[in-house]
This record gives C-alpha cells, sequence and structure tokens, in this order.
C-alpha cells in the first residue's frame, strides 16, 4: 500500500515489510481457519501455504524435534480492541507465501527486500490451529521442526510501487519440500471478468485463515487485478486461488488500510467496506503470469524510472523508506545494483 498514514500508524510494531499493505474486509467477515473452510479442497491447498516469521523469535525446543516461536496475543501486538473478531488469538509473523515448485516459494516483493532479509527470516509451513502446540502458554507456539524452512536465495523479484505497481519475489528454500505438493497455477491468459476467487494466508500474523466470499472487481490492469478480498497486513504474498478451478491467479500484494481508531476506547477496530469496494481502494493482486520464471512469454514490459529523475515526479514515500538520503532507483525499482544497505530492513 502507498499510504503514508498506514505506515506511520504500524511503523512501532511492524516490520518494514508487513507495514507496507495493510487491508481491511468488504461486507461481512469471511475469513475462517482455514481447518473449518468450507471447501475442503482448500483445507489441502493450504498446507502449501507458509507463514514469514523472524528467525530471532525461534528456538529449538524438545531436542530440536519442535520449534518454540515467541508470540503475542493480537491485542497487545496491534493494540485492537478486544471485541474484535481473533483479538485474543496469537501472532507471529508479518508475510505469507506459496510452494510453487519443491524448493521455491513465491511471496510479495514487499516482504523480502534482498539478502539480508531473506537470511533473517523463516518460512513456516503448518502454522495452523490444528498442527500448533502452545501447552498453555500464551507466549508461546510449538510447530515441527520438520516444517520450518530458511531463504536461500532471492530468484528474482519486482516491487515498483511508483510505475507498473508490479510485486513479487520468488524465492529458493534451503532444502526441498517433500511432505505436500507445489501450487497449480496460471500460466496463461488471465481470470475472467467477476471470478469468484480465494484466499489463504496469515492475517496480522494470526495461525492460517481463509478469505472464502470474493471476486475481481476490477480487471483491466496487466500487472495486477483488484478485488474485494478480505484481507490483512500479513496477507502480503497470499495466492489468491481461483474458487471454481483451485488454480492460482496471483498474489495479494497492497489494499485498503485495516483499522479505525475506537473513539473512547484508545485502540483499534478494524475497518468495514461494502461488498462492491465502493468508497474504499479495493485489495490488489499481483497476477501470477508477471514471474517469468512460472510463466515464460506471458511478462508484460516494465516501465523504468529515470535515474535522476526530475521535478515532475511525485517520489511519494520512498522518502520516507531512506529518510531523505540519496535513492539507488536501480536497486528500489529494478532490484539491481543494490549495497547492502540497499537490501536491509528493519
Amino acid at each position: 500500500m502507498n499510504h503514508i498514514l498506514g505506515f506511520l500508524l504500524f511503523s512501532l510494531i511492524l516490520s518494514a515489510q508487513a507495514a507496507e499493505v495493510p487491508k481491511v474486509f468488504y461486507g461481512e467477515d469471511d475469513r475462517y481457519n482455514i481447518e473449518n473452510s468450507p471447501d475442503t479442497r482448500f483445507q489441502i491447498l493450504g498446507r502449501s501455504v507458509a507463514h514469514m516469521v523472524k528467525q530471532e523469535l525461534l528456538a529449538p525446543a524438545f531436542g530440536g524435534v519442535l520449534t518454540e516461536i515467541s508470540v503475542r496475543p493480537l491485542h497487545e501486538r496491534f493494540n485492537i480492541c478486544l471485541d474484535q473478531r481473533y483479538a485474543k488469538n496469537i501472532s507471529a509473523g508479518n508475510c505469507s507465501g506459496f510452494l510453487v515448485a519443491p524448493d521455491l516459494l513465491v511471496t510479495a516483493g514487499h516482504c523480502v527486500w534482498g539478502h539480508v532479509s531473506c537470511a533473517e527470516n523463516k518460512w513456516i509451513f503448518d502454522f495452523r490451529n490444528d498442527f500448533i502446540y502452545n501447552g498453555g502458554n500464551p507466549d508461546l507456539a510449538f510447530v515441527s521442526t520438520e516444517d520450518v524452512y530458511g531463504c536461500k536465495e532471492i530468484v528474482n523479484r519486482k516491487y515498483a510501487r511508483e510505475t507498473t505497481k508490479n510485486d513479487f519475489a520468488l524465492i529458493r528454500l534451503d532444502r526441498p519440500v517433500t511432505d505436500r505438493e507445489p501450487l497449480k497455477f496460471r500460466t496463461k491468459g488471465k481470470i475472467k471478468d467477476d471470478s469468484e476467487i480465494v484466499m489463504i494466508g496469515f492475517p496480522l500474523g494470526l495461525s492460517a485463515k481463509i478469505s472464502y466470499q470474493a471476486k475481481i472487481i476490477e480487471n483491466d490492469n496487466p500487472f495486477y487485478m483488484k478485488t474485494n478480498l478480505d484481507s490483512f497486513t500479513g496477507n502480503s504474498g497470499s495466492p489468491v486461488f481461483n474458487k471454481k478451478t483451485g488454480i492460482v491467479e496471483g498474489i495479494l500484494v497492497r489494499g485498503e488500510l485495516d483499522f479505525n481508531s475506537h473513539a473512547s476506547d484508545d485502540c483499534y477496530e478494524v475497518k468495514k467496506c461494502l461488498e462492491t469496494g465502493e468508497g474504499c481502494e479495493g485489495e490488489d493482486v499481483t497476477r501470477i503470469t508477471v514471474i517469468p520464471e512460472l510463466a515464460p512469454g506471458m511478462t508484460p514490459p516494465e516501465i523504468v524510472l529515470p535515474e535522476e529523475p526530475d521535478d515532475e515526479i511525485d517520489l511519494g514515500d520512498y522518502h520516507d523508506d531512506l529518510d531523505g538520503d540519496e535513492i539507488n532507483w536501480d536497486c528500489y525499482i529494478n532490484n539491481e545494483n543494490c549495497s547492502e544497505e540497499d537490501q536491509g530492513t528493519s
């Protein structure tokens, strides 16, 4: 998301990656725990969706068989009002991603900036209520160490928020995933207008949720489509499925601001939008076909800004990222010639 307000609101409680794209729900809140999905197909597909969690929050447990995750109740981490849905549930990481080959995972480009953030985060499969164990401790969660993977390298990444708004990363995991199947995805053409869609991910760092009642509301842009998915920070990188076929159509990347301040309780309530999306920005989904390694020949041409933009180009919140320092346009737009400082995250 490109709202400076959204970044400021959560900059103290989110990593830089997750703060980019706060989101919201449309009409009724149609999120379900993945194990309670109305469509059992997606319970199975959800096992190929992973949660990005900072390595510093993880520790070996029970002789290394399990991995301990330091978690917080959602209402504490985000100052959400206690009467909001899932407010007392545990919250862990920042982004979502999904398997497209045994050792390849797709996420949003703003979730993984470079080799530093690649190394600092782990990807956890089966972060869902029917697989998580906490032993009665609200500050800890335990998952199987076999379900925890590292990022070995970034194969390709784009984050062009000032031009095409292209936003994806294809990363290689530190070892192949052998106990679940990669997701099937579109390789040519595009989804039909008004199609029904489904999303699986980790909104606000919660255990896996499915957003089930949604559809395409704008479908003309070659790089992304606009939807009315119920999505939040943490859903960045989530796979968006064609509800009819079960194939991945795209990657959830940005949308409407998540929360409104509660007038009297000094906490935040989830923002509600009309089912049609009218009056709200909608939730943007990068098309899976823009990733050349996955859909050769389908990638539309990028727009490259000049290295020294003139005064007519609005730099937007690039200034917020760099605190007024000189911008390395080749890195921030094209992900090339990046220094370690350019690639670091906070």
